[in-house]
């Protein structure tokens, strides 16, 4: 009735400017009378308090509960989880397409991740009731089926479902703990069911303030950091694999006969081809090298070597079969399909033939070869498993309030991959070596007691000039730095968890991407098995003794082949 009077003491409570009050009711003035405006969300306790205190000085003002949704998580399940926020003018046309919900403004809806894929089973049904108001909009009473009002039905709203996932909050946190201070992924799975016990994307951000409604500026702050941490890179960014490709490689030369376990290639640091001088990363080279040690110690001329041979669509007939280049089916929103070239993809996409060079950078995954960290770790639980390539799964059931299950994901969905058991035998054996053999790769990031086997690799952002190439990564610009890649299923003779991990700008492989692994093996390990990491600590530490008395019995520094 004074509406001055009540402004002028609302915007003091509030620390609000009376004219921005007024801005908002102005916006909201052809709404139906009876209908609240929010004129402020998220208040504290203080105000609160004051303003039900002074509620006689300022009629028409109310303080209204509302229920958000608070993720306890914070930042380490954001990008899986996703978040809820009130609904746009704009999304609403879109959504009120859909027949089994009214949407309407001030809705909440799920963006991103679990909320916006299982949006209907989660929301619930909104209750209905009618109320008598004034000429003013106050409300009256509450009106019921009566003689008089025979077609009034006021309706109890319907809770929405619960949704069980297969994520382990303990691996989640483990992996989220590994990336600190990094921008990169992890995926760790369950290699026997194909459930994903841990998907973490960092940089993060915290969901719980999109549910109590973010404001302009915190907004502005997230979209405008160039490290982008509203992005998925689980799912929704694709990456070169790097030397981790080079095991798929492998499966195809060796299924195809162009290699076996004895080929041996020299490799003197670099390759020709035609008037075109290609390089190892190691500037000496490697020597005399076989399938094992080229797994190992990620040799390029041998992978070089086989891509003369090896015609790039065998090559990416053998990568699709595990995984790469398509979906892999997981129920979250915005999954990309990675990318593995062929022949007829090339001509259509540039108009141009396929030259041998360009195999040359795919078989060792660069170039035009791209995988999602999802992609990765599916692929080498399809290695570690026998050859089942499952359809990621991260529901474990859906269920009322009640307890009542509603439905399940199909647990345990897989392609049987047609490649032989000696072949995958060959390439275990080699990741075996890459992570447990002192001259591997991974040897001296693995930890003790993880019995992990596994592959690394270092991706190039940007091609480097001939004299530039072994410049030490550290040293040049962070954006121009190289990702570290790496990919590995534990424990190495009867394997759980296959995971797959992306540093950006990590330099390396092995030192950047591999502790992650480390980490989220070791937790793995040590709340599901303990026994078994307590064997395997014990028989490294057997090793290590090993080792140590073999160096101390030499009177000369031992030759490379004696290491072997």
């Amino acid at each position: 009735r004074n509406k001055e009077q009540t402004l002028k003491k609302l915007s003091q409570i509030l620390n609000m400017e009376i004219e921005k009050i007024e801005a908002l009711l102005k916006r909201n003035y052809g709404q139906a009378s009876y209908r609240p405006i929010v004129i402020k969300k998220n208040l504290s306790r203080q105000e609160v308090a004051i303003i039900e205190t002074e509620n006689f000085k300022m009629p028409g003002i109310t303080v209204q509960s509302v229920i958000s949704r608070e993720y306890t998580q914070e930042e380490i399940g954001a990008h899986l989880l996703g978040y809820i926020s009130e609904i746009s003018s704009t999304q609403l046309p879109r959504y009120r397409e859909r027949d089994d919900f009214n949407y309407k403004l001030g809705d909440f809806i799920g963006h991103f991740g679990i909320e916006e894929e299982f949006d209907t089973q989660l929301r619930g049904d909104d209750g209905t009731r009618y109320v008598e108001v004034d000429a003013l909009g106050r409300m009256k009473r509450q009106l019921s089926s009566t003689s008089m009002f025979k077609e009034i039905e006021n309706k109890a709203e319907i809770p929405g479902h619960n949704i069980r996932l297969t994520i382990d909050k303990d691996l989640q946190a483990a992996a989220y703990g590994a990336l600190e201070g990094k921008t990169g992924a992890a995926v760790a799975v369950d290699v026997k069911t194909g459930e994903i016990l841990a998907m973490v994307s960092r940089p993060s951000y915290n969901p719980s303030l999109f549910s109590k409604g973010i404001n302009q500026e915190l907004w502005d702050e997230i979209t405008q950091d160039e490290r982008n941490p509203l992005r998925d890179r689980t799912v929704q960014e694709h990456y070169p694999p790097g030397s981790t490709f080079k095991t798929f490689t492998a499966i195809a030369a060796l299924e195809e006969g162009i290699v076996d376990e004895k080929s041996e290639v020299h490799c003197p640091g670099y390759f020709h081809l035609g008037r075109r001088k290609v390089h190892c990363w190691r500037e000496r080279g490697h020597g005399k090298v076989d399938l094992m040690r080229a797994i190992r110690e990620s040799c390029d001329v041998y992978f070089y070597k086989i891509a003369t041979k090896l015609d790039i669509d065998v090559l990416a007939k053998y990568a699709r079969m595990f995984g790469y280049g398509r979906k892999t089916g997981i129920r979250l929103p915005r999954e990309t399909t990675g990318l593995i070239p062929t022949k007829d993809w090339k001509l259509k996409r540039n108009g141009q033939e396929w030259q041998l060079g360009e195999t040359l950078s795919c078989v060792i995954g660069q170039s035009y070869v791209l995988s999602t960290p999802l992609q990765l770790a599916m692929s080498y639980a399809a290695i570690a498993n026998g050859g089942k390539l499952y359809k990621p799964n991260i529901i474990k059931e859906i269920f009322s309030n009640s307890g009542e299950v509603h439905s399940k994901d199909e647990a345990g969905v897989f392609e049987k991959i047609k490649v032989s058991p000696k072949t995958l035998e060959l390439v275990r054996e080699g990741l075996n070596q890459v992570v447990n053999n002192p001259k591997g790769t991974a040897w001296w990031y693995r930890g003790r007691g993880n019995s992990m086997a596994g592959k690394t690799g270092t991706v190039q952002v940007v091609r480097s000039a001939a004299d530039k190439i072994f410049e030490k990564c550290e040293e040049k610009e962070y954006r121009f730095r190289h990702h570290g890649i790496f990919a590995a299923y534990a424990p190495v003779e009867d394997p759980k968890i296959a995971i797959g991990v992306v540093v950006e700008h990590g330099c390396h492989g092995s030192s950047a991407a591999s502790p992650v692994a480390r980490e989220i093996v070791s937790a793995y390990l040590d709340k599901n098995y303990p026994e078994l990491k307590k064997k395997f600590l014990a028989e490294d530490k057997a090793m290590y003794i090993s080792l140590s008395k073999k160096a101390s019995e030499q009177t000369a520094p031992p030759k490379e082949e004696e290491l072997e």
